[in-house]
């Protein structure tokens, strides 16, 4: 089954990234043929996570702010990552078990409400999501695998620095997940798995 998940999320990575190359192309076609740049056009963006390749994972959002909307933004993205041992150990319950954990793969869709215009200020989303998680033990050989749904209401403030549009979007939230399938029992040790989810970062894209 989980070879089944893993060869879906892979199906779904490759889609996904096809899709920002043929949309990101098309939309740059629109924009060199186009004489007004700001009115009446659906705009495009891409966004990364620096954090996830530093924790030996990837990550790559489209947003998409269509043409009679202001302030509303919407998007899809992908993400994986080794989980930094301060998050694991927010768990009390896990803290200093030996736990490993790795967000294997991951797939959520996005809404957001910019509050001045989108990609710049303040802003308020929400997002649901469905990540498979890798877990090993340093007490325990093998691993396991098994995937939660994450729903995340979220907060933050989008910065452009420069006069192109480069923007830099900090953001926090607070979200409700829950396993879906899989194991979260190694060797008879269980990493709980906490319903209440905690989690801030910092994305950097460039709108089309």
């Amino acid at each position: 089954m989980f070879n089944n998940l893993n060869f879906i999320f892979m199906k779904t990575k490759i889609s996904f990234l096809a899709f920002v190359v043929i949309f990101g192309m098309s939309n740059f076609n629109a924009t060199a043929q186009s004489t007004d740049l700001t009115v009446g056009k659906t705009k495009f963006s891409i966004e990364i996570d620096p954090a996830t390749f530093a924790f030996n994972g990837y990550s790559a959002h489209l947003r998409i702010q269509p043409k009679s909307c202001n302030h509303l933004i919407y998007g899809v993205g992908i993400y994986a990552m080794d989980m930094p041992a301060f998050f694991v150990d927010m768990n009390s319950n896990n803290a200093d078990k030996g736990w490993q954990v790795r967000i294997n793969n991951a797939i959520g869709i996005f809404g957001e409400h910019h509050f001045s215009q989108v990609n710049k200020g303040f802003f308020v989303g929400s997002q649901i999501s469905a990540q498979q998680f890798l877990i090993e033990n340093d007490n325990q050989s093998g691993d396991e695998k098994f995937t939660n749904g994450l729903i995340m209401g979220y907060g933050g403030y989008t910065l452009q620095p420069f006069k192109f549009p480069l923007y830099f979007k900090a953001w926090g939230g607070l979200g409700y997940t829950s396993k879906i399938s899989g194991e979260n029992i190694l060797g008879g040790q269980e990493y709980e798995i906490a319903p209440i989810s905690v989690f801030a970062t910092l994305h950097v894209g460039y709108t089309f």
